[in-house]
């Protein structure tokens, strides 16, 4: 019976109680607009576009999150992983056009399925490659990690220049991603938010359960905290932050592409002017924290649509402010420690 009792007692330890105020905000920013705004109708609709964007934010700033606070990494690069994943899917939307106009729901699903391991193939390889040169001789020094990977984002950028072109290009949604679903009497939500929302959950459940419940998950969480006892049980931390950042550049691809469907045009600096936007996100969530990044993700988009509704002039500076806010109430975060 003493040691049941010890058993639950470190049990209780090992399992800090969950801090509920971070996810309360934004569900208490969607009740305190909905006065605001008026209209039923115009708050759900503008509270799922949020949703939707938010879930994309999410993505492209969970690799970004990864990276900065796991590895101690500053890549201003990021933001043309999100530009080449989107201009990957260029290679399959091209020569599969007949299943992006095609009434058939499995051939568009299967499109965009294609378009995403497509990207997030290509970015991950470019990460590895990223790493390799331009990270490996700057670790820990985070003055040269902005040069070195401000002068590799422009590099990458100038390649995407040469085989696509500087001319914006338009994309079109897969043909049953178009258009609304009525839900009730007045409120229309676009169907491609619908699956923003999905993916973005998706993605979400998918790194909490690698990074907490798995081998590879627990040796990440371990070399961030003691690497030096990490490397004397055998691992190689190295190969293990090696794999991070791959990780991180291929969620980036993916964040490009749903990014370029959410916007049906891509530029190729696309990613560059989401990134101040995704270091504000990962700044509010907390470094290294993936439910952090996502209510920090949820949060700015929510601020961002019910601002740009309501006072369209400050709408440019709601999320810089939102950020100073959070900051000024906890410094290092929504969530402060570097786990997840």
């Amino acid at each position: 019976m003493t040691d049941r009792t010890g058993e639950r007692e470190e049990t209780a330890l090992a399992s800090p109680p969950i801090d509920w105020i971070p996810i309360l905000i934004p569900v208490a920013v969607a009740l305190i607009a909905l006065p605001l705004v008026g209209s039923f109708s115009t708050w759900a609709t503008l509270t799922v576009a949020a949703l939707a964007m938010g879930m994309i934010i999410f993505i492209m700033a969970s690799g970004l999150t990864l990276v900065f606070g796991l590895m101690d990494v500053i890549n201003f690069g990021h933001g043309v992983f999100i530009s080449l994943g989107a201009y990957m899917s260029l290679l399959v939307l091209r020569p599969l056009m007949g299943w992006v106009e095609s009434p058939s729901l499995a051939l568009n699903i299967g499109v965009l399925v294609l378009c995403i391991l497509v990207a997030m193939a290509a970015s991950g390889l470019f990460g590895l490659v990223f790493e390799r040169v331009i990270i490996r001789p700057v670790y820990r020094q985070h003055l040269k990690q902005i040069l070195v990977t401000m002068g590799g984002l422009i590099i990458i950028e100038q390649l995407l220049h040469v085989f696509f072109g500087g001319s914006p290009i338009t994309i079109a949604l897969p043909q049953n991603f178009r258009g609304g679903l009525a839900i009730g009497a007045d409120v229309i939500v676009e169907r491609y938010r619908l699956i923003a929302v999905v993916v973005g959950a998706t993605v979400f459940l998918a790194m909490m359960l690698v990074l907490n419940r798995t081998r590879i998950g627990l040796l990440v969480r371990a070399g961030v905290e003691n690497p030096e006892m990490v490397e004397a049980l055998g691992y190689r931390i190295r190969r293990l932050f090696v794999g991070v950042f791959v990780a991180g550049s291929a969620l980036a691809g993916l964040g490009g592409v749903m990014w370029g469907f959410y916007q049906q045009t891509l530029t190729i600096g696309m990613g560059l002017q989401v990134l101040v936007l995704i270091f504000i996100v990962v700044i509010i969530g907390g470094l290294g924290s993936i439910g952090g990044c996502l209510i920090g993700s949820l949060l700015v988009a929510l601020v961002a649509n019910y601002t740009a509704f309501l006072e369209p002039k400050i709408a440019l500076i709601s999320n810089i402010a939102l950020m100073l806010v959070v900051l000024m109430w906890r410094p290092q975060g929504l969530y402060p420690v570097v786990k997840v």
